[in-house]
């Protein structure tokens, strides 16, 4: 963990400055392109290039399950997790749609499922099946909290080595906005009545008990708010912990991340309490409908490119904002400048 933080190296600003200044040299009053703009220099600067390349994307799901299911925070049955890691391997899913329309690398990753996947074409890195109920037990040990955050590093690894140039991460797992929220409350220290949801769609009688619990298990596991590490032990997701290690993978290799919704947002905050400078490669892509993102964008400093009242998951708002980032960096290499095009700029 101690060499991915030393690798991890800060912005290259004076990249960025050579491409402000050359921005303004592209057929367009200085400025009218706004975000874009600052957008094209950010990824200047994470890549340190002069014209950035976005494409291909690389997305990673990571599926597991969560113990805390048990004392019925979800609208769905903890067997749809494995469900829905079948669907993602037959292509059905909101993110195969959207990874196909960006043309992303894609591969789903078992970091633990509570159940034995019977099918072909996904990543078994399994940790455990599913972490305990954090209610009653830490949710997994300190040892299993870094092995899953070197299972997303591997994987991010492989895919930065077959050639990816933006890291896109997705989760499934019942249960973990649940996780998410704790997770959140204990990072934030604001009251948990402000930052649970519905999640995948509880009846609103439900939020009030899924607060409770998540009350409860904050108080009896007492997660300690400086050590990321014992946060993801006490009350996290091995799904959250491969998120992580990816963010972590991608930013020591200079490769941007589009952050989704609100649990890949959690995710980048424990990226970041590992290491600081890890923050300066993400771009958040949309703001999810769950109370609780909004006070992570906050914490993370992040304003998101999209806001379409998403609430999926699985990397689906990420991919859908991804068009955006390759239009930053098409206007960069493809604008003719005022000398080229031969007009004035006076």
């Amino acid at each position: 963990m101690n060499s991915v933080i030393t690798g991890i190296q800060p912005l290259d600003r004076e990249m960025g400055q050579k491409v402000r200044e050359y921005i303004d040299t592209l057929t367009k009053p200085p400025g009218s392109l706004g975000k874009l703009e600052e957008l094209a220099i950010h990824l200047s600067e994470m890549t340190s290039v002069s014209f950035p390349v976005v494409s291909p994307p690389g997305v990673i799901v990571f599926a597991a399950d969560h113990g805390v299911v048990e004392e019925g925070v979800s609208a769905f049955p903890q067997e749809v997790t494995v469900q829905m890691v079948k669907n993602f391997l037959n292509s059905g899913a909101a993110i195969n749609v959207f990874s196909r329309q960006i043309g992303a690398m894609f591969e789903v990753v078992d970091i633990g499922v509570a159940a034995d996947i019977d099918a072909n074409g996904f990543v078994n890195r399994k940790i455990r099946y599913g972490t305990n109920n954090f209610c009653q037990q830490d949710a997994i040990t300190r040892a299993e909290a870094e092995q899953a955050i070197t299972v997303g590093y591997e994987r991010a690894e492989q895919m930065i080595k077959q050639g990816i140039k933006c890291l896109i991460v997705g989760e499934m797992g019942i249960g973990n906005t649940t996780s998410s929220s704790a997770i959140a409350a204990v990072l934030s220290g604001q009251d948990i009545d402000v930052l649970v949801g519905r999640g995948t769609g509880i009846a609103r009688e439900k939020i009030r008990h899924k607060k409770e619990v998540i009350k409860r298990a904050i108080k009896e596991r007492n997660p300690d708010r400086k050590d990321p590490i014992d946060i993801l032990a006490k009350i996290g997701g091995l799904e959250i912990a491969g998120m992580t290690g990816a963010m972590l993978s991608a930013a020591q290799n200079r490769i941007p991340i589009l952050i989704d919704g609100f649990i890949c947002t959690i995710a980048a905050l424990l990226a970041r309490e590992i290491c600081e400078t890890a923050a300066e490669y993400m771009i958040v892509g949309h703001r999810s409908v769950e109370p609780g993102h909004e006070i992570a964008l906050q914490l993370l400093g992040k304003k998101p490119l999209l806001d379409l009242d998403l609430r999926l998951g699985e990397g689906s708002g990420a991919a859908v904002a991804f068009p955006i980032l390759q239009s930053a960096t098409l206007m960069l290499k493809e604008m003719a400048t005022f000398a080229s095009a031969g007009i004035s700029n006076e």
